[in-house]
């Protein structure tokens, strides 16, 4: 910890040394004298609440470290190096209010949004989730059910970008409050947790989009803003923009990461992290449903990949290199029974054993299809380094990082 302090003195300083007289000499020495005694007590005073700031701040971050809920088993993370706490499971995408409730019984407090997300029905199902959050947490106080409450905290994520309308997208000032300030309305809350970027826009000046996040958080709308899709040099660019106009810099980056998808969350972002602080929240878990092994003979006539907005997906999954990824579920599956657990449940855990990752969001359509992806928090203790090398093995696409340039060399 570096301690900076300013001693002033009436006669101290340029300003109050007086110019030798009768006995001007005697007097100089004794106020020097004087002074040198009391820099070195204010000294000592200051070292002294140094050094026991430092061992709280030692003690503090030690209590930040990943946590366990004892009635749910949900672990909490920081999101990147800010003081907010996460479910290491969020909910994301439109959901029904039964999934809702079934997440936040099991202990997950974050929920994800977005802009382009809503409609009635979504509004209502988020409204009856955060007012479901107080008013369990109110029961649970009156009959005594637990010993404290466990329940308060619920963390809501939404993000600008997109809109209905095409003159309405980007990151300008006036689409970022506007956007906002509708979310808010629609979800009738006064204020969300974090604020996603969705999507750099190449449009807007950087300047722009972070006094645009600093003015949202500074008029009470969000606590904290972060960014999705965005690339590291464009999240170091906002992070240096913050940092010489005096603003608020982003906490966290929304990113893909899978099996399939390694790349920006294992070599670009940890360096982000341990240098500005940056947090990952991953999402698409299960690489848009792939992971679950329900491709691998053919597209089912319900599933996502057979309607016609995902085209793409369909064309991923019955490509040459679609065929060689389900080929190496097989063997992962092989690994998932190895450990007892399903192929879903093993792809989630292995996300969570990145200690960079604050959370991963889940994108669920049925209670069943919840239940078993919640489990995969059961999961997390068997991933040894045994493991990891093994899934390693049959993947084959493990991204080498800096740090592994420089062991090999």
């Amino acid at each position: 910890m570096q301690v900076s302090f300013a001693c002033s003195d009436q006669d101290g300083g340029r300003g109050g040394l007086r110019p030798p007289g009768n006995g001007g000499h005697s007097k100089q020495n004794a106020t020097s004298a004087n002074t040198a005694s009391q820099a070195r007590a204010r000294f000592r005073t200051v070292a002294l609440i140094a050094r026991s700031l430092g061992s709280f701040t030692n003690r503090y971050h030690h209590n930040l470290k990943e946590s366990t809920a004892k009635l749910t088993g949900m672990k909490y993370r920081n999101l990147g190096k800010s003081g907010l706490r996460v479910s290491c499971l969020g909910l994301g995408e439109y959901v029904a209010e039964q999934l809702m409730t079934i997440a936040y019984e099991n202990g997950v407090n974050l929920f994800d949004t977005a802009e382009v997300y809503f409609n009635a029905l979504v509004t209502v199902n988020l409204c009856v989730c955060v007012s479901l959050s107080l008013s369990l947490c109110v029961c649970l106080c009156m009959h005594w059910c637990v010993p404290f409450c466990v329940y308060f905290s619920v963390c809501i994520f939404t993000s600008v970008f997109f809109s209905r309308a095409e003159t309405e997208r980007g990151l300008n000032r006036k689409h970022i409050i506007e956007g906002l300030r509708s979310s808010l309305q629609r979800m009738q809350l006064e204020y969300v947790d974090v604020v996603f970027a969705n999507r750099p826009d190449s449009n807007t000046p950087m300047e722009e989009i972070v006094r645009a996040m600093t003015h949202v958080i500074n008029q009470g709308m969000s606590m904290y803003w972060g960014t999705s899709r965005w690339s590291a040099m464009e999240i170091m660019e906002a992070y240096s923009v913050a940092r010489q106009f005096n603003l608020i810099p982003p906490v966290c980056e929304q990113a893909e990461y899978n099996f399939f998808q390694r790349d920006k969350v294992e070599t670009q972002l940890p360096e982000l992290y341990h240098k500005i602080g940056v947090g990952v929240v991953s999402w698409s878990p299960l690489a848009c449903g792939i992971i679950t092994g329900k491709y691998e003979n053919g597209i089912p006539e319900c599933s996502r990949a057979s309607m016609k907005p995902y085209a793409w997906l369909k064309e991923k999954i019955v490509s040459e290199d679609g065929r060689k990824q389900q080929a190496k579920l097989k063997e992962l599956t092989t690994i998932s029974e190895k450990l007892g657990c399903t192929l879903p449940q093993l792809a989630i855990a292995w996300c969570l054993r990145n200690e960079g990752v604050s959370s991963v969001l889940l994108g669920t359509s049925s209670p069943i299809q919840l239940a078993e992806n919640l489990r995969a928090m059961e999961v997390i203790p068997k991933m040894t380094a045994g493991i990891v090398t093994e899934i390693d093995q049959v993947l084959g696409n493990r991204p080498h990082s800096k740090k592994d340039f420089h062991q090999a060399h």
